[in-house]
């Protein structure tokens, strides 16, 4: 039996506390909050679609889809306190603010409230475990092979990145050049910086085919370099010569699966991303499992989480992304 109840403020949420009370302590639901960044969002929705299907799965579980109706950490923070009131059994919250959900979530803690964060973490003194959607080897790896899987007997490939001091990005290309040997015949020409904007990004795709000739692939491991590189590409009249992937959002990216100039890309699935952190609450609010450096903690059709030893883990390698299965995601986020 699974529920879902969209709450958009402390008022709804106490109202609520009245008629849970009249069900008998056997009948009552485990009761996992997903909170999220804001209402109204996508890749959200997506992830309470996820949540529902974890709580069908595991049978008696109610999920309260709840949020503030603006990305701020006031709104978060007013949401969690109302989930104290009404005594949940779970929190799970993808974070607008690393440090200041802290003294709230700790407070549900000292409640017995199982917390969490997945998506985007809570400092770890406000949680008992973080979900990461991926990590960085993960994503290093399949970027590249996103590329190499094109091209059995190898070729000249380039990089488009963010910004040359973009933390994240950098770390996944550093991840990236370490395995290049996994793939015989890659070859990465260059490295260029779109800075996140999509006119200097498309500037910067049109470089690379000018400066190499027999460019076969430019990865883009952010969701603006990709899609100016996949407009570069087909402006150029390169589709079926160059091909575009890297990291990037089914809805802006539908129109270069369909002309070809992308044959796949990937990033996490909302969908996947919220059946994990309800799972992982269940795990802990049952007492199933403890949050501890090296637990391994079962997600279901996801496997299994390995806590490292900042209590995190990674989901899964990054969802890939192609003509079979764009259509499904492309309204969603």
């Amino acid at each position: 039996m699974s529920m879902t109840r969209r709450l958009f403020g402390g008022t709804a949420l106490a109202a609520m506390t009245l008629s849970a009370g009249m069900a008998t302590a056997q009948d009552d639901p485990l009761r996992i909050a997903l909170v999220v960044k804001a209402l109204g969002i996508g890749f959200f929705e997506a992830a309470a679609e996820g949540a529902e299907q974890a709580a069908e799965e595991l049978g008696n579980v109610e999920i309260i889809y709840t949020g503030p109706t603006d990305t701020t950490a006031e709104g978060q923070i007013e949401v969690i306190n109302a989930l104290i009131a009404q005594q949940v059994d779970a929190i799970a919250v993808s974070a607008n603010d690393t440090d200041a959900l802290v003294p709230a979530l700790k407070k549900a803690m000292q409640r017995g409230i199982t917390v969490i964060s997945w998506d985007s973490g809570v400092a770890p003194e406000g949680r008992e475990l973080h979900l990461n959607p991926s990590s960085n080897p993960l994503i290093g790896n399949m970027i590249i092979k996103l590329a190499a899987d094109h091209l059995p007997d190898g070729g000249e490939v380039a990089v488009l990145s963010a910004s040359a001091t973009a933390t994240n990005q950098n770390t996944w290309i550093a991840e990236m050049e370490k395995v290049l040997g996994d793939y015989p015949g890659i070859e990465v020409v260059a490295t260029v910086y779109g800075d996140d904007l999509a006119d200097k990004s498309y500037r910067e795709a049109q470089g690379l085919m000018q400066a190499h000739p027999d460019l076969a692939a430019i990865i883009a491991p952010t969701s603006v370099g990709i899609v100016a590189a996949a407009q570069a590409v087909e402006d150029a009249g390169k589709i079926g010569e160059v091909n575009v992937t890297g990291l990037g959002l089914p809805s802006e990216m539908a129109g270069a699966i369909a002309s070809g100039a992308s044959k796949s890309f990937a990033i996490w699935n909302p969908i996947d991303l919220g059946y994990s952190a309800t799972m992982l609450a269940y795990q802990l609010a049952t007492d199933q499992a403890e949050a501890a450096p090296g637990a391994e903690i079962d997600m279901g059709r996801m496997g299994t989480l390995t806590l490292d030893d900042n209590t995190e883990g990674a989901m899964a390698d990054p969802f890939v992304y192609d003509a079979s299965n764009i259509d499904q995601f492309k309204d969603i986020f």
